[in-house]
């Protein structure tokens, strides 16, 4: 709907300065221009083709004004509608002006609250100080604690290595190296199957750093933008733990409860955890 108006929105600005001219059209040339922006507005509407397109129904008396002499009365009626058809575009103008100037405020204030509720949890932890990033190892492959180890595959994956690293560095409780680490290895494979997983566990390792509020906002950002990651799921309940650790219960029991909506089958490792963590969050 927004195209089709910003449609008529293109065609009535070519239309503005023709009206504005000092010399009156007439009738005939009017409704001509009136039928030629209908059928533009029709194009841009039914794409499809021709056939789709609907003719503008001409009333007989309108035929006979366009076909001979016109009568008097006649004149006067097709006026009239001319008219009201111009005037009624115009309305319809600056409604759509009007419309995209609300869309402007409403976009702003958007981006006002973003900023304000990144500045609230920049205030409630800051954030943490730029750690090296430790030299490039080739570890066997780990995985979470409740899967089996993996093995190598036939041919190396430099993103599942990274990942491997940064999980090292989590398992040995170097947290701190491990957010550094699983931070380089998402920006440097953006696309990889293996970025839910490095965000996950990057979320999870400032959680278990006694850092929940960054923990929320990367276990946040993963989610939402990668829903249909890996470790999606994930995200959401430790997001929930998160939340429960900055005492904010009521949402926290919303994450869990849209995990459940959103994520059906999530594997057993959140699903057995589930219900203890709603117990904490002292959920309904």
């Amino acid at each position: 709907m927004r195209f089709r108006l910003l449609g008529l929105v293109l065609i009535a600005s070519v239309a503005a300065p023709v009206l504005a001219q000092s010399r009156p059209a007439t009738v005939e040339q009017r409704v001509n221009r009136l039928e030629q922006q209908l059928r533009a507005v029709q194009r841009r509407v039914f794409p499809g083709g021709a056939g789709q397109v609907v003719e503008p129904e001409i009333p007989p008396e309108v035929q006979a004004v366009m076909g001979g002499a016109p009568s008097g009365d006649a004149l006067t009626r097709l006026t009239a509608r001319v008219d009201s058809l111009e005037t009624q575009l115009r309305t319809l103008t600056g409604q759509v002006e009007q419309q995209g100037y609300r869309m402007g405020q409403i976009e702003e204030q958007i981006a006002r609250l973003r900023t304000d509720l990144s500045n609230r949890i920049d205030r409630l932890e800051p954030p943490p100080a730029p750690v090296e990033r430790p030299p490039a190892s080739r570890p066997e492959p780990a995985a979470e604690p409740d899967e089996p180890v993996a093995r190598p595959p036939a041919a190396s994956d430099s993103a599942e290595e990274a990942y491997n690293a940064g999980y090292r560095l989590w398992d040995a409780r170097r947290f701190a190296e491990a957010q550094a680490a699983l931070d380089a290895a998402a920006t440097r494979y953006p696309n990889s199957r293996w970025t839910s997983w490095m965000r996950n566990l990057q979320g999870r390792a400032f959680l278990d750093d006694n850092k929940p509020a960054t923990a929320a906002r990367i276990l946040l950002a993963n989610y939402q933008d990668n829903p249909r990651g890996e470790r999606a799921a994930d995200s959401l309940f430790y997001l929930g733990q998160a939340l429960t650790r900055l005492n904010r219960r009521a949402e926290a029991c919303r994450v869990y409860d849209e995990l459940a909506q959103v994520y059906p089958s999530m594997r057993d490792f959140i699903r057995t955890r589930l219900p203890e963590a709603r117990t904490a969050a002292r959920c309904s």
